[in-house]
């Protein structure tokens, strides 16, 4: 028996709890709601809504409406300067540094040891668990794990208590058995400039023998570029031969997918998505077949959602899990470990069915392009790409998007800045896929752009090589957990990278 077969036998436990998914999500759901709300009913925020009378979701809509990160702003203020049991029982010492609202250039989310435990690490457990159960032939654990880190820094000058990116704060409280098998060494992990990073990452790696990567795509194939780069060798199968899979999230993988498949050509290759965030660790690609993660329903986390066409409305429909619909796009709210009560995420999903529950990430509340009444959300945007590329040849390394309102000849469309890894033979031909698509897969894009009537054909922009790299460089946020936002309906981003765009 290989050391991939007896670690497995670890994990089947996990494998077996999630099965239940399948037949007990209303009940599952319900004792997480109970156990987060009895847990903090001695807490500040516990006491101002009455936790000790939740019996059931009924009592808990009522206690409280639905927060953004403003309404809770003010109390992890207050839990970042050492207060204890505000929004969660004891001092909550770790913050995840995330972007930021209208209001402030980054948000904190909380991170205490409960959430640690039973929302991240749990996560990270599943995914290993579910990996193992697609693909028994795994020898995973026979090599190293290349995890890439962000970093962190002291919070205010409360004593032990640190702010950084999610991953800076899962390593610095990883497992020790973990750093036996993981690359690379902490302290490199740990760094805050990317490019040094980046190149010791690679130094340090590219002779082991890696077996698994973790991270976001783009900055993972940044890194994995500079391993090609140092060991003169042209795939990375051929720097690691015994590489099988990659637990990627952070961004959508379309963009990146032909690229990872031409530098790793071996069939023993898996990809498999997660969805986690600083907020806590929500879904996996249970089966490598469907793009559609499977909603992980027994962590620490509560979810509701709201559709996201009565987002704006000042009363919308709120539902548990058991009142979603398959095919409508909502945003989610959770409530967590980590202290978020009834928290607007950002994030917006669409179930592709139930029992389980499995869903695809459409976007983010934010982030979209509604400025003519089209509605177009990232998930649209990805799959114009796709098909744009297929068509063109083309691989797209990063791309932003925003409305042009009216220009000099009273003409309104919507303006691509896209940064190519393989440009397409035809930029023109490029932008008509592309436009087209999105008129096929989004009714409200095409009723817009109907005889040009409202709606002009888009406008395509190439961007230089590495033109978003140096965008984020100089906002101090290249690497980690950072990424370039896709679609807005403010033109502040875009305006910033065309001027950096000579």
């Amino acid at each position: 028996m290989n050391i991939t077969s007896l670690a497995g036998l670890y994990f089947t436990s996990r494998q077996k709890a999630v099965e239940l998914y399948d037949t007990q999500a209303e009940n599952l759901q319900h004792q997480v709601m109970m156990k987060l709300v009895q847990k903090a009913a001695q807490t500040e925020w516990g006491h101002a809504h009455h936790f000790d009378q939740i019996k059931n979701y009924e009592d808990f809509a009522k206690a409280m409406q639905v927060n953004t990160y403003e309404e809770l702003k003010g109390f992890i203020d207050r839990m970042r300067h050492g207060e204890k049991d505000l929004l969660w029982p004891g001092q909550v010492r770790w913050y995840a540094k995330s972007s930021g609202t209208t209001n402030d250039k980054s948000k904190f989310i909380p991170v205490s040891q409960d959430g640690l435990k039973n929302i991240h690490y749990l996560g990270g457990t599943d995914a290993v668990a579910l990996y193992l159960k697609q693909n028994p032939k795994s020898r995973i654990f026979d090599g190293r794990a290349l995890i890439l880190g962000g970093s962190h820094s002291p919070n205010y000058n409360v004593s032990n208590s640190l702010v950084g990116d999610l991953s800076a704060v899962l390593i610095e409280n990883i497992n020790p058995l973990v750093n036996l098998v993981r690359v690379p060494k902490k302290e490199t992990a740990l760094l805050s400039d990317f490019e040094i990073k980046r190149d010791r990452i690679a130094r340090e790696t590219m002779n082991k023998d890696v077996t698994n990567l973790s991270g976001v795509p783009s900055w993972m194939l940044s890194v994995i570029n500079r391993v090609l780069e140092l060991s003169g060798k042209q795939y990375l199968d051929e720097v690691w031969p015994n590489l099988e899979v990659f637990f990627h999230g952070g961004v959508a993988f379309t963009p990146y997918r032909e690229q990872y498949k031409q530098l790793i050509r071996t069939p023993q290759m898996h990809y498999m998505e997660t969805y986690n965030a600083s907020e806590g660790f929500f879904g996996l690609q249970t089966d490598f077949t469907d793009p559609a993660m499977e909603l992980m329903i027994d962590y620490d986390v509560f979810y509701e959602f709201i559709p996201m066409d009565e987002l704006e409305k000042e009363n919308p429909t709120v539902v548990p899990l058991t009142g979603v619909e398959v095919g409508k796009n909502y945003a989610m709210v959770i409530s967590t470990s980590c202290g978020l009560w009834r928290y607007l995420i950002g994030d917006t999903i669409k179930f592709t069915q139930k029992d389980p529950y499995k869903f695809i990430i459409s976007g983010r509340t934010k982030h979209f392009i509604n400025a003519f009444g089209e509605e177009l959300i990232v998930d649209n945007a990805e799959k114009g790409l796709a098909k744009a590329c297929e068509v063109t040849g083309a691989q797209v390394r990063e791309y932003t998007a925003a409305p042009i309102f009216m220009d000099a000849n009273a003409k309104c469309r919507h303006q691509w800045l896209i940064e190519f890894s393989v440009k397409p033979d035809s930029l023109e031909k490029f932008a008509q896929v592309l436009d087209q698509t999105l008129q096929e897969i989004n009714s409200d894009y095409e009723a817009k752009r109907y005889k040009n009537i409202t709606l002009q054909h888009l406008e395509l922009i190439e961007a230089r090589t590495n033109l978003f790299n140096d965008w984020l460089k100089a906002k101090g946020k290249l690497g980690g957990q950072h990424k370039v936002p896709r679609l807005s309906n403010s033109r502040e981003h875009i305006e910033e990278l065309l001027n950096m765009n000579q």
